[in-house]
C-alpha cells in the first residue's frame, strides 16, 4: 500500500484501511471502550453489550493486527487490552462520530420507520 494519499476510490488508497477497520461495528466500540483506561476481556464484554467473547476476541485479536491495540499482562495471570499510540488517534474521529449518532441518531430511527410505515401501507393496498 502507497503511504500517498490518493484518490479514495483507487484500490491502494490508505482511506480504504481506514474504512475497513471502523467499518466492523465491534471495532469501533472497542475502541472506544478502551479510550479511558487498559481493560480485561471480561471487562469489555460488560462494557459492549451485545457482543460475544468470541467475536470480541477475532476483534482484538484484528485490531492488535493492525498495531491499534496491545495485549499486555498487568500481573500474573491478568491480561489487559490497551490502545497504542496509534490507536489513540482514533478517538477523537470516534468521538465524533459518537456525537453525530448522539445528535442525529432519533432522526435516522424516525426516518426508517416512516419507510417501514409506508411499505407497509403500501403492500395493505
Amino acid at each position: 500500500m502507497r503511504n500517498a494519499a490518493g484518490s479514495v476510490f483507487l484500490a491502494d488508497c490508505p482511506t480504504r484501511l481506514a474504512v475497513e477497520i471502523i467499518s466492523d461495528k465491534w471495532a469501533v466500540l472497542v475502541l472506544f471502550g478502551l479510550s479511558r483506561k487498559p481493560l480485561r476481556h471480561g471487562e469489555l464484554v460488560d462494557l459492549i453489550g451485545g457482543v460475544s467473547r468470541k467475536v470480541l476476541t477475532q476483534t482484538l485479536r484484528r485490531l492488535q493486527e493492525y498495531g491499534l491495540v496491545e495485549r499486555r499482562t498487568a500481573e500474573p495471570r491478568r491480561i489487559e487490552y490497551a490502545l497504542t499510540d496509534l490507536g489513540r488517534t482514533l478517538v477523537e474521529p470516534i468521538e465524533g462520530l459518537t456525537n453525530w449518532a448522539r445528535d442525529h441518531g432519533e432522526a435516522v430511527v424516525d426516518f426508517q420507520e416512516a419507510q417501514a410505515a409506508a411499505k407497509s401501507s403500501a403492500s395493505r393496498n
